[in-house]
């Protein structure tokens, strides 16, 4: 999993609440595990219209937006299922954190596994950050996790909460492979005392 740091791009508003997983990633994209690809489906209910064109007033189809790496959206966030396809898809297109007043809890801890930041803020700070991310190409934000600071396009700051032990994750690039990976050397002492004191195992 790639690290997250700090984080500097456009923020697309995506003024949609209750923005179920099937909305995120349609259920005909989830024929494949690999985790690349994803990207061309996402929100394809939205982005592309009956005959496979593009759906030019979707937020991620207008010019400005396409490289949008932070997506600023309303409500409940990732309800739905709880398919991983969904933090798949957001990465495979660009998008490396998610800022809304709330997520559902499987798709937010899914995105602490896949290298995507959710983070929570209140009403009235995602209001002002929407405003932010309404100005286009011009709507650039930075993510600081260390410091845990959104900083808007005009120098405002806004802090953020976060779990430590999700930070130390995060900053570190670990998943949970990541994780036990850390503690091989315990894993391999014991394997060796074992097989000292127990041979026959």
């Amino acid at each position: 999993m790639d690290k997250f740091t700090s984080l500097t791009g456009i923020a697309a508003p995506l003024k949609i609440a209750n923005v179920d997983t099937d909305k995120i990633i349609p259920a005909r994209y989830l024929k494949t595990i690999k985790r690349t690809g994803l990207g061309e489906g996402l929100f394809a209910g939205m982005r592309y219209r009956d005959d496979g064109s593009e759906e030019p007033d979707f937020i991620l189809n207008k010019p400005a937006y396409r490289k949008a790496q932070i997506l600023v959206a309303e409500d409940n966030f990732g309800c739905g299922s709880s398919r991983e396809h969904a933090p798949w898809a957001l990465l495979d297109f660009g998008i490396r954190c998610v800022i809304s007043t709330s997520f559902a809890d499987i798709f937010y801890n899914n995105c602490f596994k896949n290298g995507i930041l959710p983070i929570t803020v209140a009403k009235d700070d995602l209001e002002k950050l929407m405003d932010d991310a309404d100005r286009g190409s011009n709507a650039t934000i930075t993510i600081d996790l260390e410091n845990q600071v959104i900083q808007g396009p005009d120098g405002g700051t806004l802090p953020f909460d976060i779990d430590p032990f999700r930070k130390h994750c995060m900053l570190n690039g670990l998943d949970d492979i990541g994780l036990t990976l850390e503690k091989s050397g315990n894993v391999e002492a014991f394997e060796q005392k074992l097989g000292a004191e127990r041979p026959w195992l």
